[in-house]
């Protein structure tokens, strides 16, 4: 039976609305940062479109220009904000170092995880599923649940305030889902493949890395890119372990002080903050959406 004309519109006319309400603030923040200062901080009304584009927010937090060099001699909100002067609006390192930390967490969390995820896949062990329960309870941790001592536990062993110490915990909370993930796919491929291929002359890491691999590398995609989407985006945890290295997150906030806020700068950082995670979805994309339909449609 055909669905009619007005179901039809109407179906689209819902998508379309609610993806705009999920949008909105997207568009918002991007929009905000090219606005000058003039009209972030307009009294009189809010100013959507009736201002001239700038690009001296970016050239502050993303080329590390100076504020004062830049619309008149001030910054985004007419006074010098942060913690440490005018160089505390510069995010160049910053990204720098988000980028070594999300890329790393996630290389080491795909490489920890598969091999997990393949174990429980297939080798058949006492208390199999009583171990996956228990990887799954550590997702149900809240990171401030450990924060004290994992603060104290870093700074014992030299980790804090280092790249290595972030990735290293970013892979432990971000490990939980990817070995729950992983299984699922690997799941999906039969047992039957691993022991013609073993029949063959391949040995378990042959079968694994030459057979099993290529036919879930659309699952291995979709994991890497929630790993990285999740620790590119973590807050407490890096803040609390680090001082000098600052993530994306933590640095936004020291533009937000007791005297005001830098929303230009704000908007400006936190819109660079996304480019990333849109580069490594679009690369991925097409083993991405395999990844999550992977198990979808049983035969």
């Amino acid at each position: 039976m055909r669905t009619p004309l007005y179901l039809v519109i109407l179906r689209y006319a819902a998508a379309i609305f609610i993806t705009a309400v999920f949008m909105f603030p997207i568009f918002w923040w991007g929009l905000t940062s090219i606005k000058p200062t003039s009209a972030i901080f307009n009294r009189e009304e809010v100013v959507v479109f009736d201002f001239e584009p700038t690009l001296d927010n970016y050239r502050v937090t993303v080329l590390g220009h100076s504020p004062s060099a830049l619309s008149g001699g001030t910054t985004g909100s007419g006074t010098t904000m942060g913690t440490g002067g005018e160089n505390s609006f510069d995010g160049r390192k910053t990204i720098f170092d988000s980028i070594v930390i999300a890329v790393g967490s996630t290389i080491l969390t795909i490489f920890v995880g598969l091999g997990a995820a393949y174990a429980l896949s297939r080798l058949a062990f006492r208390g199999n599923q009583l171990y996956l329960n228990w990887i799954l309870s550590h997702r149900f941790l809240p990171p401030i649940a450990i924060i004290v001592p994992l603060v104290f536990m870093f700074r014992d062993l030299g980790l804090r305030d280092t790249h290595f110490g972030l990735i290293l915990v970013h892979t432990l909370i971000n490990l939980p889902i990817a070995v729950l993930l992983l299984k699922s796919f690997l799941d999906d491929v039969p047992k039957d493949v691993d022991q013609a291929a073993m029949i063959d002359g391949a040995t378990r890491w042959q079968s694994f890395r030459l057979v099993v691999l290529p036919m879930v590398k659309g699952g291995v995609a979709a994991t890497a890119v929630l790993c990285f989407v999740f620790s590119w985006t973590e807050f407490l945890l890096s803040l609390f372990l680090t001082s000098e290295i600052r993530t994306l997150p933590v640095k936004i906030t020291t533009f937000v002080t007791s005297t005001g806020s830098e929303w230009g700068f704000i908007s400006a950082l936190g819109t660079s903050a996304m480019l990333p995670s849109f580069i490594f979805i679009l690369l991925v994309q097409r083993h991405l959406v395999r990844g999550l339909t992977m198990g979808a449609i049983k035969d």
